[in-house]
């Protein structure tokens, strides 16, 4: 089984929150539903642990293998980040890598995101992460930036909810890109859904 695809070809090299642990895997084809359902364990895992970086939530998903659709495996996958303890999801954030800008961005640009993610690291202890989805490419820069100082202003429990959520978007985006190759808009059930509503009580 190929390991996952980074971020399709022809997309404009603008703030994205990539996956420290998939970089190294660019233009790879994606390995397909019935791939994934019926790979290995261990190459399963490690093709889950591209979209997130805590062993625990790519090993509940490989268990629970065959899905029938892509949208049970979505579902599978929230509800896994939805059960993340705060040491999975800190395993999760260690493999993630701070959202940047393109090499052409003026300097000043990368010089106030640079600080920007210093003084969010400081405080919360790890990296930004945000997901873009919704927003055009051409915004990427702009809702990275107003994230995080937003986002600086929260409690440290507060952030770990915004973070914990952030990274289940993230993780869905992945996802639809390992099983399918689309990017998340390209995804009908995904664009067509609403932004996730509060979490359920008692979970992170």
């Amino acid at each position: 089984m190929p390991e996952p695809p980074q971020r399709r070809a022809g997309r404009p090299a603008v703030p994205v929150q990539n996956c420290g642990r998939a970089a190294a895997h660019a233009g790879v084809r994606p390995v397909g539903l019935d791939r994934f359902n019926t790979a290995p364990t261990a190459a399963a895992e490690a093709a889950l642990l591209s979209c997130c970086g805590s062993p625990r939530w790519a090993q509940r998903l490989a268990a629970h293998r065959p899905y029938p659709d892509l949208d049970a495996l979505l579902a599978a996958a929230d509800e896994a980040g939805y059960d993340l303890a705060p040491a999975d999801l800190a395993e999760a954030l260690a493999a993630e890598v701070s959202p940047g800008l393109h090499h052409a961005a003026p300097h000043s640009a990368h010089l106030a995101l640079s600080a920007a993610h210093a003084a969010y690291e400081s405080r919360f202890g790890h990296v930004f992460v945000i997901c873009l989805d919704a927003f055009h490419p051409a915004e990427h820069p702009d809702q990275v930036l107003a994230g995080i100082r937003a986002r600086l202003g929260h409690e440290p429990d507060e952030e770990r909810v915004v973070t914990a959520d952030e990274m289940r978007r993230l993780a869905r985006g992945r996802i639809i890109e390992l099983v399918t190759g689309a990017g998340p808009a390209d995804h009908p059930t995904r664009s067509e859904r609403p932004p996730p509503g509060p979490r359920p009580k008692g979970r992170p």
